[in-house]
Parts: C-alpha cells; sequence; structure tokens
C-alpha cells in the first residue's frame, strides 16, 4: 500500500509541471455545461409576499447526537409559509460560540426567482433565531458567504448581476449579525467564496476571496484580498490552474489554499504562502491537480439547474499527528458512470502531492446520488462530513436524507455513515428556480460539527442549523480499553449514574457535561492524572430533562458519548 501511495506521490508531482496530461483524458465535460449555463442571472422581477402571512410549525429535530433548528423563521419560532430560503452559509464568533450568523439565497415570495441576501442570528447557541430580513432590501443578491475574524467580527459576502456585470460587496456586522453596515466594493464575480485568516501570524485578519473567473468583474482575473479587515479590495489577481465552483482555507501558518474544478478536466489546488504578506503582490507557490476519480458537474436531475456540490477545503491545524495535512472533499460523478459519490483525498505534504481518493459514503450503488458534499475539520483534527444522499429513495428516484460521517486518524478511516435527517423531497418548494442551491457551510468545534443546510421538510425550501456531535459506543461494564474511553451506566439516566474512564497514558482530563448545542454544563474533573480506569458519579437532580452530551478531554483526545436525563 504505501509503495502504490509513493509512486502516486512521484506522478502527482509531476502533475504540477504537466497538469493536462492525465485527467483531460479521462473526461471531455462540455465548455456550455461548465460555464455558460451555470451562472447567476436576474429574470423575474420582486414580487412581494402575500400581505397576511401565514405560518405553520417547523420542522424541528433534537437527539444526543443531531439537532436542527430552522433559521428562517418569525418571531414566534414559526414557519413562515410562501417563501423560499436556500444555500446557507454560516460564522461562529470564535470569541463566544453562544453569537451565530447565517446567510442564505431568500425568495420573498416563491413565484418570483428573484432572490435577496437573507440573513439571521442567534445569541444562545443556535437554539432559537432572529430573522430580521435580508441586507440591501430591493437589490439582486445571490452566493452568500460568511465567515469571521479572530476578535469576532462578522462578515457577508454577497454577489449581484446587473446587466452580466457581476460584482460582490462585503457586509460587516460587529455585534454578531444583528446588524450590517453599508459594505464594501469587494471586486468579485459569480460563485465567489471567501476565508478569513485566524492564524495569529502576519496575515491574521486578512481576508480573501476567488470565483469563477468566465463571470469575473475584472476578467480573467478572479482573485482579491483585504488587509484592513475589510476596508479595501484589493486590484484582482489570477490563480494558475484556474479553479472555479470551490473554496478557500487558510492553514496554521498562515498560507493559503485554494481548490475548486479546474480547466485541466480534475480539481486542482493552488497555494500561496506569500498571500499573508501585506505590501506585497500575493504569489503562489504551485498548483496541483487532486485526482477524486470523478469531477464536479451540474444540471443533474437531483439539483436540476444548480451544482452536484462544490469542492471543499481544509487543513488540520491541530497540534496532533496530522498537523498541516490538507484534505479536499466533493461531491463528483465518476469516471466509471456513478452520478455522484463523496470522495477524498488528503495531502501530507502542504498540498504538493495529494494520495488516492476515498469514497466516504458506504453503499455500493452505482445509481445513487451522494450530493452536496461538505467538510471542515475540528482544532483537534477530527474530519466531518455531511451529504444528501438518496439511497433510501426508492421509487422516488431523487428524495434525500442527510448523512454523516467522521474521521479521527486523519481520514485513513471513516465511521459508518450515519443518517441522520427524515427523507425529504428536494424538488418541494422550487421559487421558479429548479434547484436547492449550490452549497451547504460547515465549521466544526472540538465536540461538534456546526452545519448549515436547506431542506423541504416543511413542504418548501427552508434553511436549518444543525449541531451533528459524534457519538461514541458504551463499553460493557467491567470490560477495560487500551483506547481512550468514557461510559455512563445506566443511560438514560433519572437520578444518578456512573461515568466510567479510560485513559491508557497519563493526561490532564477534564470531563464535563455539555448542551447538545454545544455549551458546557456541568464540569466534572479537571485534573492530570495517571493511566488507568476510573469512576465518577452524576448528580442529574438538577438538571432539565433532555439531552446531554458526555465530553472526557485527555491530552489531545477527545471522546463524547450521549447522556440522557428522563424524569
Amino acid at each position: 500500500m504505501k509503495t502504490t501511495a509513493n509512486k502516486f506521490r512521484i506522478a502527482a508531482g509531476l502533475l504540477v509541471i504537466l497538469p493536462g496530461i492525465l485527467f483531460s483524458q479521462k473526461v471531455n465535460i462540455p465548455y456550455e455545461q461548465k460555464v455558460k449555463t451555470h451562472h447567476e442571472v436576474p429574470e423575474d422581477p420582486y414580487l412581494a409576499p402575500p400581505a397576511v402571512r401565514m405560518t405553520s410549525t417547523p420542522a424541528r429535530y433534537e437527539s444526543s447526537g443531531f439537532t436542527m433548528v430552522q433559521v428562517n423563521v418569525d418571531i414566534n419560532q414559526q414557519n413562515i409559509l410562501g417563501d423560499a430560503a436556500n444555500e446557507p452559509s454560516l460564522t461562529i464568533n470564535p470569541q463566544n460560540p453562544d453569537f451565530i450568523a447565517m446567510g442564505w439565497r431568500q425568495f420573498d415570495n416563491v413565484n418570483s426567482n428573484f432572490r435577496q441576501a437573507g440573513f439571521g442570528y442567534s445569541i444562545n447557541g443556535g437554539q432559537t433565531w432572529t430573522f430580521p430580513g435580508v441586507i440591501d432590501e430591493g437589490t439582486f443578491r445571490s452566493d452568500p458567504v460568511l465567515d469571521s475574524d479572530g476578535e469576532g467580527n462578522f462578515y457577508y459576502n454577497s454577489l449581484t448581476s446587473n446587466n452580466n456585470i457581476y460584482t460582490c460587496k462585503v457586509f460587516k456586522s460587529n455585534n454578531g449579525g444583528n446588524s450590517w453596515d453599508e459594505g464594501v466594493n469587494a471586486r468579485g464575480g459569480d460563485k465567489q467564496w471567501m476565508t478569513i485568516d485566524r492564524s495569529g501570524g502576519l496575515g491574521d485578519g486578512n481576508i480573501y476571496s476567488s470565483w469563477t473567473s468566465y463571470y469575473s468583474s475584472c476578467y480573467p482575473e478572479f482573485f482579491t484580498r483585504s488587509t484592513d479587515g475589510g476596508g479595501f479590495f484589493e486590484n484582482c489577481l489570477e490563480i494558475p490552474g484556474n479553479p472555479y465552483w470551490g473554496t478557500l482555507t487558510v492553514g496554521p501558518d498562515g498560507e493559503l489554499y485554494v481548490a475548486g474544478s479546474g480547466d485541466w478536466g480534475g480539481l486542482v489546488v493552488a497555494k500561496s504562502t506569500t498571500a499573508q504578506l501585506q505590501g506585497s503582490t500575493p504569489g503562489w507557490d504551485f498548483v496541483t491537480t487532486v485526482d477524486l476519480d470523478g469531477y464536479i458537474t451540474s444540471q443533474l436531475p437531483v439539483n436540476p439547474v444548480g451544482l452536484l456540490g462544490q469542492a471543499n477545503i481544509d487543513v488540520d491545524r491541530s497540534e496532533g499527528p496530522g498537523h498541516g495535512n490538507v484534505y479536499v472533499l466533493a461531491s463528483v460523478s465518476r469516471y466509471e458512470g456513478d452520478p455522484g459519490d463523496v470522495m477524498f483525498a488528503k495531502s501530507i505534504d502542504g498540498g504538493l502531492t495529494f494520495d488516492l481518493p476515498v469514497r466516504i459514503n458506504d453503499d455500493e450503488s452505482t445509481s445513487n446520488y451522494q450530493w452536496f458534499g461538505t467538510m471542515s475539520v475540528a482544532p483537534n483534527g477530527r474530519i466531518d462530513a455531511v451529504w444528501l444522499d438518496t439511497r433510501e429513495a426508492g421509487a422516488s428516484v431523487y428524495n434525500s436524507a442527510l448523512y454523516y460521517s467522521h474521521s479521527e486518524d486523519q481520514g485513513e478511516t471513516w465511521s459508518t455513515n450515519e443518517k441522520l435527517s427524515d427523507i425529504f423531497d428536494p424538488s418541494l418548494g422550487y421559487p421558479q428556480q429548479d434547484k436547492m442551491g449550490d452549497y451547504f457551510d460547515m465549521e466544526s468545534s472540538n465536540t461538534s460539527a456546526h452545519l448549515a443546510w436547506a431542506n423541504t421538510l416543511n413542504g418548501e425550501e427552508d434553511v436549518y442549523y444543525s449541531v451533528i456531535t459524534p457519538v461514541f459506543s458504551d463499553i460493557p461494564e467491567g470490560e477495560t480499553d487500551t483506547r481512550f474511553s468514557v461510559t455512563c451506566n445506566p443511560n438514560p439516566v433519572t437520578n444518578q449514574a456512573t461515568i466510567r474512564y479510560q485513559i491508557p497514558v497519563a493526561s490532564k482530563v477534564r470531563l464535563s457535561l455539555w448542551s447538545v448545542y454545544g455549551k458546557e454544563i456541568l464540569p466534572l474533573i479537571d485534573r492530570n492524572m495517571p493511566a488507568g480506569g476510573y469512576a465518577v458519579t452524576l448528580d442529574a437532580s438538577t438538571l432539565a430533562a433532555g439531552y446531554y452530551l458526555c465530553r472526557m478531554e485527555a491530552g489531545n483526545t477527545v471522546r463524547t458519548i450521549g447522556v440522557v436525563k428522563v424524569n
């Protein structure tokens, strides 16, 4: 296996010099499909909502491992009938995770595809949401992307199109997304993405954005940055390999990575270590082709005028064994005919070469769609992945559910796929545009993955905030484990329970109870401990009925199980 991987690294290294030779022979994606037929165009005029808004009880779900809360709700947390919302993005205040903002494409009336920059915010960790309306009311806006700087300021990048002229503005909020400024011209173009440097290094606070070069305000260039906190965005630059339909991320040393579908037929990753340097023009270290054994595409029946998904890139910023690893994930149509699989590849040399691709979805069918694949990496190095999956659609063919998998060993192995949501029909409530958008967005903490996504469980398109927590199976009482482990017995809990935990090496141990929304509720243990097995009593008599998470931190390891208290 290592010999094969090494041979692949050598071959992939040659692609830095001769990128088009191999992958361009595998598939010839029509130019019209790649470019001309997929961009944001104002078509319908704005159509106001009905004078009297009807509401319904929103779809909501809560368990020990998964919560789902609707974001585009009225003041009473009720679903608003007759509108639509899709293509959400989120950001969480790194200084205070109780403050979260989401943005999405807001359609005030489902009978018009005129869309605006919808937004909502939460001040209690996503348990409830306020939906004030839209940024820049009355302006056609699409492709929302949110991020935050290290000080907790939120930024909202939004595209507009006027007479085939594509431009973006970046709006800023210093109050957790409650209100936004007038926005700054951010150059831009169709399918833009944005990331902000929070590395603490020379480029800390820099804002980077790239987009599709074919629909650019500064063609043929399609990249810009701001080095003053979004006050001004510099003149555009080109990126080698022409990545589009993808994302950006910043590594632990301030290095910038851009991923996307490329003109060479596969996926490409471009890296810059100089983009962080203020006062100089960013340069690009190299561009690498990444083989995912397939290609990103659009206009498939599961999302007729949208993407199958976009290229996700993220970096391991932990101090563990994966430090600096670069990961790429995307839903792709396979070269051998499968219409959609979630494929993953990793690089252990800073993005210069990538290992052979791995399929994350574990179904064996070659006819199901696994679409909108989305990935994020936690500060402790855990890799989270979600996607929509048609494996249980039956005769309905395209009906989908949300699925999840994660890896704790740098992508070498992945947890069994877990179905999180009920099945829904993605075509319900199309707002005169036959798609659910083009992407989801996710951000991972050490305990959970925080997801902005869309579904039609209300019978229409709406956007949701979900918390996904990897839940580990209990080890039977009396058995030992050479790994780090934590168990709770009994479970469910009525009044008291015994929490047992095993640490194979001396470690600083912190054991505590958390809410399913990622907030610590009750600390239990916080001290250095030698290797061994231990037990502590959990007094649940003062806790409200519901689901909780028992979380153990030991060194660089985190273990979480669901703990249920019942009346």
